[in-house]
């Protein structure tokens, strides 16, 4: 385990609250003392007052461990405002609808960042009736691909993998306006509005 909880993290967990160091003792079946160690530094609480410990904090253990909380602003569920994330490691591809605490091979995975495509990471896309077809003048080798397409509006997405060697192309039944997400190795998350006025083939 690369972290653990600190004093200075249940101290802050616990003020929040409102709660006294006598009272989150109680909660725990512990003394006020041992709680008073841990804040101080002079000690750590076991790792089974952990589940109990985030209970009392309203927190999750993740979220206890890593020493900040979660909250989800998007309650209104606008799938725009959803973020992806991507393992460095496995490259496994995770999507939430929101903020989210999310890990994969042992590692706390930020959410991607958007940037506005490059000439060399522009996606052509295309209407043939009622799809969309995307597709991209963009190497698929080994070490530099792009590993997934999305296609997102304000109430659904559609993930689209795409694999080395492979094409990078792919399509998508056209819903409404909305953007493309779509993530380079190298290079990082991008995305492009599209809608009805893009090219349409006959």
């Amino acid at each position: 385990m690369d972290h653990y909880v600190t004093g200075a993290t249940i101290k802050a967990l616990r003020e929040k609250q409102r709660m006294t160091q006598a009272e989150l003792a109680e909660k725990l079946c512990v003394s006020d003392k041992t709680v008073s160690k841990w804040e101080n530094g002079r000690g750590f609480p076991d790792v089974s007052l952990l589940e109990p410990l985030g209970k009392a904090l309203h927190i999750s253990v993740a979220e206890l461990l890593c020493g900040q909380a979660v909250v989800n602003t998007n309650r209104a569920s606008n799938m725009l405002k959803s973020r992806f994330y991507v393992c460095p490691v496995c490259g496994n591809v995770l999507f939430a609808r929101g903020d989210a605490m999310i890990s994969c091979c042992g590692i706390q995975l930020p959410a991607l960042e958007t940037e506005e495509p490059d000439p060399a990471h522009r996606l052509e896309v295309q209407m043939v009736e009622d799809e969309i077809y995307v597709s991209a003048e963009h190497p698929m080798s080994k070490e530099h691909y792009l590993s997934f397409i999305a296609y997102m509006t304000p109430d659904s997405c559609e993930i689209k993998a795409l694999y080395p060697e492979g094409n990078a192309e792919t399509r998508f039944f056209f819903r409404r306006s909305g953007w493309l997400y779509y993530y380079c190795n190298q290079h990082g998350l991008f995305r492009q509005k599209t809608d009805r006025t893009v090219n349409v083939l006959e």
